[in-house]
């Protein structure tokens, strides 16, 4: 694997730079540095919008009691389609813009928790609830029982009323 991440880090600006020269010299170098500032702007408009949506199904999911597993990993893609926009160069450009894709984005947050289930134990916190299980237990479409409910603290219950001072003096 890092041998991978070192093969990235060299084969991709060496193609960056190789179709920036071959587009530069089709249409010129000035139209060519418009267009990678061009997708960096629209592409981080659209980030902002997308990213929007996937916190509105986090909190939607949350609400309704569900873990936003699935949601959490279409953000993660965003982060990466958010630092491919805004780094120069076309086959990046060309890359973010596929993660913006709803569609795209979804597919691969799906196959990204189906390889995570298949890894091995998967282990899930949250504010109210925690999980620890194997990929055969999982399952975060289930509403999760909140912690208060379930036994997981102390609960004190009682009542108060307020007496004054001068009612305690008699």
């Amino acid at each position: 694997m890092p041998f991978l991440f070192l093969l990235l880090f060299i084969a991709v600006p060496l193609a960056e730079i190789a179709l920036l020269i071959k587009v530069g010299q089709y249409i010129g170098w000035l139209p060519t540095i418009f267009i990678v500032i061009l997708t960096a702007v629209v592409g981080t408009a659209l980030l902002r919008q997308q990213g929007f949506g996937v916190m509105a199904r986090v909190a939607e999911a949350l609400a309704d009691g569900k873990m936003p597993v699935e949601p959490v990993i279409e953000g993660l893609c965003l982060i990466v389609a958010g630092a491919f926009l805004l780094t120069p160069g076309l086959i990046t450009d060309a890359t973010g813009f596929l993660l913006l894709i709803p569609v795209v984005r979804i597919a691969l947050a799906k196959s990204v928790l189906q390889w995570m289930l298949r890894s091995g134990n998967v282990n899930v916190y949250s504010e109210r609830t925690q999980y620890r299980g194997s990929a055969e237990e999982a399952d975060f479409d289930e509403p999760f029982e909140d912690a208060r409910r379930s036994g997981g603290g102390q609960i004190i219950d009682g009542e108060y009323s307020r007496v004054d001072d001068d009612e305690d003096r008699k």
